[in-house]
């Protein structure tokens, strides 16, 4: 079935709606912040007292500016695509639904949660404040944005290409090209395996690794004065986005280099770049995040963990948990107090602990360290660890940067790049989730046809479709912000926290497409369902991510 072709007319008119659109929810935003900032300032600096007491207002307001930054990336995409002759029929369908649906949740209210719909009242906006913000543009847009006949038709364009919401994002051609190299990876390496490889909870296999490092995966942005690719962080997000298509796990491997990576290209000494950049970009280091402590969860600050210093080594003391891909790693990026006086995070240092590589028979195979695997639900292929260390040695020359207490700042540097590609592994499992729920529902057979001929089968689908859009544009846009070297923190931290709640959505809906197959363990979706929910947990909780965004809209602090 042909796209139609819409005119330059119609493009142009949805282009200058979209721009209208956008100034009036600015505006809206702009109100609520006034009124959330009267609750939990005093002299114009956030207490924390009263941001803890106001949090529904506060996380709220991140959840509000997180929708508004969205639409302001639909009006951007949707320019630069009429403005290239590319914005044809799909195109157009994703960003008026969108728009439709997004202006309409601002003005009505934001789901957070299952269970939370912040509401504009909840902000401290009247109905008649609300009103007087909805303008032409916007009521154009809810009223004609996101209807039956327009989602009816984008499904029915996805039915004959299930891929043509991935060929409309826009990207230019190298990383239209790197996209095409990696979905073929994922889809002859990697799909077909992961539902064996969940199930077993079995280690991803080291061929397939080795595959990635051939494909450069590992060394994607590092310098190529260091043995990578020198490519961005929009990069970055395409070969994390289609390597997560085909397995979390896979994508997620990814992600351990890109931390270690970023850890010692931005802090490191000139010798420890020389020697663990190349050797992570090769993938004949692999590497694995050692931060989190029973007791502390997100408050990095509070760790105790300690590393005592003994001549030429530190010896370390202590517990970590949720640690991924311990056992395979060959070098810890460890967080460790250095300094006991020093309470917070000023006494804090990363070590750059080498380690023995283990196996599932002996998976610590070094003196001064043991560990208990965490038994998960779903994220495996890697395989999580509680951690104890007792006395373990390493070498004092491997302290990143070679100064002690600067551990925290170091690891803060890199939550944007960390929050990004989080996002983008999310797309990727909300892509999985779509595409199963398409394939699923074009050939199940009910009542005399597929079932994907019913209309809430088929809305499911389509809001798939169109939230896995939006979610792209706005992750794209904080790699594109990354890659520019300014600061993206916030643009960061909103692509996670959407991106989060659009990949569980996507996997809760395939599930309910797939009816009671989905709850069965041999269906692929099975999985996916459980790999989508600790997304909204991991790289900074749900509540934690609104808490820091909302701490930047407010008063600017981190």
């Amino acid at each position: 079935m042909p796209q139609a072709a819409p005119s330059l007319a119609a493009g142009h008119d949805l282009v200058s709606m979209a721009h209208g659109a956008l100034a009036a929810v600015d505006a809206l935003l702009s109100d609520a912040s006034a009124k959330v900032r009267e609750r939990v300032t005093i002299e114009g600096r956030a207490v924390g007292r009263m941001f803890d007491r106001e949090q529904r207002a506060t996380h709220g307001l991140a959840w509000l500016a997180t929708y508004v930054e969205a639409v302001r990336q639909l009006d951007a995409y949707a320019e630069r695509m009429h403005a290239a002759g590319q914005l044809g029929e799909i195109e157009t369908l994703l960003v008026r639904i969108g728009l439709g649906e997004f202006l309409a949740q601002i003005t009505g209210g934001i789901p957070i949660s299952q269970g939370e719909i912040v509401r504009p009242a909840d902000l401290g906006l009247s109905a008649a404040q609300v009103a007087a913000r909805v303008t032409p543009d916007v009521e154009a847009l809810i009223a004609s944005g996101n209807t039956a006949a327009r989602r009816q038709r984008l499904v029915e364009l996805m039915r004959v290409d299930q891929n043509a919401t991935v060929g409309a994002c826009g990207l230019e051609d190298t990383l239209e090209s790197i996209r095409e190299e990696m979905r073929k990876f994922a889809d002859s390496e990697v799909a077909g395996h992961a539902q064996g490889w969940h199930r077993t909870n079995s280690y991803i296999p080291l061929d397939v690794i080795g595959q990635m490092a051939e494909l450069g995966v590992f060394g994607l942005t590092i310098p190529e004065d260091y043995g990578g690719m020198g490519l961005g962080k929009e990069s970055m997000c395409v070969v994390s986005e289609e390597l997560s298509r085909g397995y979390i796990g896979v994508g997620s491997l990814g992600t351990r280099s890109e931390i270690a990576a970023e850890l010692i290209l931005g802090s490191g000494t000139e010798d420890q770049k020389r020697k663990w950049l190349p050797k992570l970009a090769s993938g004949e280091v692999l590497p694995t995040a050692v931060f989190t402590e029973p007791n502390t969860g997100s408050d990095l600050a509070s760790i105790t963990t300690r590393a005592v210093r003994e001549g030429d080594v530190y010896k370390v003391y202590g517990n970590k948990t949720w640690i991924t891909h311990p056992v395979r790693a060959d070098l810890m990026t460890l967080l460790v107090r250095t300094n006991p006086k020093e309470a917070g995070h000023r006494g804090l240092s990363m070590l750059l602990a080498e380690k023995p590589r283990g196996s599932d028979a002996e998976p610590f195979p070094a003196a001064g360290m043991t560990g208990t695997e965490i038994e998960v639900i779903g994220y495996r292929g890697m395989k999580e660890f509680e951690i104890a260390f007792d006395g373990f040695e390493v070498k004092a020359e491997n302290i990143l940067g070679g100064v002690e207490g600067l551990g925290f700042k170091q690891l803060m540097s890199t939550f944007e790049s960390a929050r990004i590609q989080t996002a983008a592994r999310a797309i990727g499992v909300a892509q999985s989730a779509m595409e199963l729920a398409l394939d699923y529902a074009k050939n199940r057979k009910q009542f005399g046809g597929p079932i994907l001929d019913f209309p809430r089968v088929a809305d499911k689908i389509a809001m798939m479709a169109v939230e896995i859009m939006i979610a792209r544009q706005l992750t794209y846009f904080a790699a594109r912000q990354k890659d520019s070297g300014r600061r993206c923190d916030l643009e960061a931290g909103m692509a996670k926290l959407l991106a989060a709640r659009v990949a569980w959505a996507a996997a809760d809906n395939a599930v309910q497409i797939h009816g009671g197959n989905g709850f069965a363990i041999e269906f692929p979706i099975s999985r996916i369902l459980c790999d989508a929910r600790i997304l909204s947990i991991f790289e900074g909780a749900a509540e934690i991510q609104a808490q820091v965004i909302a701490r930047r809209l407010l008063d600017g602090s981190n």
